[in-house]
């Protein structure tokens, strides 16, 4: 499973069943303790194969799948799911979802790892993976952003828009998807020699990153750098 960056306090993440069906189906019945999600994309193929990874999923419902647009606003009257899943296509980028209203639920948006993330007018996605992330990367997330946390692949972590919770929500220089991959393992309790193994890169390597992000995070040991960096969000503890 890959290291997700996530804004808000740790969780175990429960097991998360997801049953696709069209709006037009009626939404499916849900029993208490499920998270109702409302799959989004331009393109009917990607919203059939995100249906299809979710329903294999445990105590989920996939309540609609829709494209963006008039149907979608239907869709979030009629189907009130508590998160949705936004496929951003080939193109990628954040979707402006202004239209949605102050009461839509939480955005998840799905844009390739390969692509520059792209804010839309608005923001307003809760997090961001990538379309290939995998079943357990989606069920955490999804159930993160239904509790107000902010998720985030480290492959976007510089790029996304982080929202500004109080004073101290924003680095002078964000850190690079490489240098929250090693701080994150830091924070996990690996040594430097461990570190450059799960990476794949050398010792002294991980050492230029580490002075890189005690510089960023102005922290003098680890210990600050990653307590600093789980307050901006920037890492999951």
């Amino acid at each position: 499973m890959r290291d997700l960056t996530v804004l808000g306090a740790a969780w175990e993440a429960p097991a998360v069943v997801l049953i696709g069906h069209e709006v037009e189906d009626g939404p499916p019945v849900s029993s208490p303790g499920t998270l109702r999600v409302l799959v989004v994309a331009e393109d009917a193929l990607a919203r059939a194969g995100i249906v299809a990874i979710l329903a294999e999923l445990p105590d989920c419902v996939v309540v609609g799948q829709v494209p963006p647009g008039a149907r979608l606003t239907h869709a979030l009257d009629r189907l009130d799911p508590d998160a949705v899943v936004w496929d951003a296509g080939r193109a990628g980028g954040l979707p402006d979802l202004a239209d949605l209203g102050e009461d839509a639920p939480p955005v998840l948006v799905l844009s390739p790892a390969a692509s520059p993330v792209r804010p839309g007018a608005a923001g307003g996605a809760l997090g961001l993976l990538p379309r290939d992330a995998d079943p357990s990367a989606l069920q955490a997330a999804l159930r993160a952003i239904a509790r107000g946390m902010t998720v985030v692949d480290p492959a976007f972590a510089a790029a996304f828009p982080w929202p500004r919770t109080g004073q101290d929500t924003a680095l002078p220089e964000a850190l690079t998807p490489r240098e929250a991959e090693v701080l994150q393992l830091v924070a996990a309790g690996l040594p430097n020699k461990l570190v450059a193994e799960r990476l794949g890169i050398s010792e002294h390597t991980v050492r230029f990153h580490l002075t890189a992000i005690f510089g960023k995070l102005d922290a003098h040991t680890r210990t600050e750098a990653v307590t600093r960096a789980a307050r901006l969000g920037v890492i999951a503890l």
